[in-house]
């Protein structure tokens, strides 16, 4: 979608395409944001005739309207059924809240943000140390969901470029366990061990837990190796029955007989062929 054109649209002019109720504490928040700190989110709207449909932003929009906004900051977009239910809900990321608050605090204070989130306090919010001891990749991560913030934690005790090796290393095995990353940390040279403001994990000198965490880590590598291997087999055996598959298609003789008395058998060799090529 292209959705590069920023308007000022008059109130007046907005219609909501679709009516989505929320809650009333879910609507204040949003209201208690808006007159603290401004509208961070611009409307989503489509043009038809002299009025603009909102695809996106309904309560915010009404939220601007309560307050006497007379226009309302929008970006254009190009198709009118573009955004659908699930995108109207917005939700941020751990990630982009933090970035949000830190931008914020330039300008406000901790109380001022806390009230415009509809919250007491944001201190457990700002994770300014967490997020400057982690990886690019580890960050996104977690800015992702795929780690916990546990997890993002156990990464601090190693170097950088050693978090993003377990992370390319959890992505390959599927794990995003905190168990698979203290077993990664564990097998991690002690050159890139980060020590400098840490105290010694429990799991570092516990000689029990550490043992049954190389263990799981072995299991997964073998569980990886097996699968592996099967897929490459899997893919080998596909090949070659396409290659049949279609030497039978090709021959005029057997493919006449074939769509005459076995049309099912046909379809059933086109498919191999097509996941084949794909």
């Amino acid at each position: 979608m292209d959705e590069s054109k920023a308007v000022d649209v008059p109130m007046g002019q907005l219609r909501p395409l679709r009516d989505r109720t929320v809650g009333k504490q879910e609507y204040n928040r949003i209201l208690a944001s808006i007159k603290a700190i401004g509208l961070i989110e611009p409307l989503i709207v489509y043009p038809e005739g002299d009025a603009y449909l909102i695809l996106d932003g309904v309560q915010r929009y009404r939220a601007l309207a309560e307050l006497g906004a007379e226009v309302a900051p929008c970006i254009v977009g190009k198709y009118r059924e573009a955004f659908t239910g699930n995108r109207m809900v917005n939700r941020i990321s751990p990630v982009q809240e933090h970035r949000m608050i830190e931008k914020s605090l330039e300008e406000l204070d901790e109380q001022s943000i806390a009230s415009a989130l509809g919250v007491l306090s944001i201190t457990h919010r700002v994770k300014r140390k967490l997020l400057k001891q982690l990886h690019l990749a580890a960050a996104t991560a977690f800015d992702q969901g795929k780690i916990t913030k546990a997890c993002a934690r156990e990464l601090t005790h190693v170097e950088a470029e050693r978090q993003q090796e377990i992370v390319t290393a959890m992505d390959g095995y599927k794990d995003y366990s905190i168990a698979f990353a203290r077993a990664m940390i564990l097998k991690t040279p002690r050159p890139l061990r980060e020590t400098r403001g840490h105290k010694k994990s429990p799991w570092d000198k516990n000689g029990q837990r550490k043992d049954g965490l190389i263990q799981k880590l072995a299991e997964a590598e073998h569980r990886h190796d097996f699968y592996s291997r099967l897929y490459k087999q899997y893919t080998i055996d596909l090949l070659r029955l396409a290659i049949y598959a279609r030497s039978l298609l090709t021959n005029a003789r057997v493919r006449e007989y074939l769509d005459q008395s076995h049309p099912s058998v046909v379809s059933r060799f086109e498919a191999v062929i097509a996941d084949a090529k794909a």
